[in-house]
Parts: C-alpha cells; structure tokens; sequence
C-alpha cells in the first residue's frame, strides 16, 4: 500500500504470536538480521538490549560508506507498536496485529515531516524502500518459519 513517496506501509503475516514478534522488534541486536536494505550493520555498543519508550540506541551502518546513526523510541505499545525516529525525523513504524495463523506485521516509513523530503527523492529511497521493506518483512517471517533467512 503506497500513501505517498513519503509515507510507504507494507504488511506480511509472520507465523508467529505477537509477543515473540514484538521481543525481536524490541532487541536492536536483531535489526541487522532482518533488515531488508542491507545497510543496517549491528547494534552500537551501549545501545540497550531491549528496547522501551524513550530509548536511544546506535546503530553502524553502510551504504556505499560506513556510517552510524542514532535512533530514539518514540512509540511504544508493549506487544503491539514500536516506532523509532532516526536524527533526521523519519519514523520507522511496526504494528502488530493478532490473527489466525499468526501476526499481521505492517511496517511503516515516514518521512513525510522532513523538510527536505525531495533529498530522499533524489537519492532514491522513495523508489527504494517500498521493495526493502517487503524484505525486511520476509526475513522477519524466515525467523519464524524454520526457513533460512532469505539473502
């Protein structure tokens, strides 16, 4: 589902409850495993082993250049929603949703507050997300289906 090239959502059944989905959501340490862009590296040292509303956690990434960011916790729904900002002000968004067979997960990116969105435009990650959260997606997925983690 595509709102705008700003505001991009995509959703995947996970065979999984929503608990154990939400404790690898919340554990940054995992985040390099089920990232779908391939730019996400690991957890920065310090950063915390779960995450809550409010925490702040790095993480080292690379695309072309190795770089870091840093993210805030800026919603927090234990077992439903957990949201994180990055220092430019895009969130990225995960809702979990109980159904029969599992948790519908929709995945959320939102750069629609940036003010200088046509940057993202320009350097392509308006065209590139949508695709790279479709994998994030899947290889959340693989981590409960017994499946090896798609590459």
């Amino acid at each position: 589902m595509d709102t705008s090239p700003y505001l991009q959502s995509r959703q995947r059944l996970v065979p999984a409850p929503p608990r154990a989905v939400f404790e690898l959501l919340a554990d940054p340490a995992m985040h390099p495993v089920i990232d779908g862009s391939g730019t996400v590296r690991a957890a920065r040292q310090g950063s915390p082993d779960r995450l809550r509303l409010g925490a702040e956690f790095g993480m080292d990434m690379r695309l072309g250049v190795p770089y870091r960011i840093s993210n805030t916790v800026v919603e927090f729904e234990d077992g439903r929603t957990i949201a994180w900002r990055h220092f430019s002000g895009h969130r990225w968004r995960y809702e979990l949703e109980p159904v029969d067979g599992g948790t519908l997960v929709r995945e959320t990116w939102d750069a629609s507050r940036l003010k200088h969105k046509w940057a993202l435009r320009v350097l392509g990650f308006t065209r590139t997300t949508p695709g790279n959260m479709e994998r994030t997606l899947e290889r959340l997925a693989a981590q409960f289906d017994g499946g090896a983690t798609p590459s």
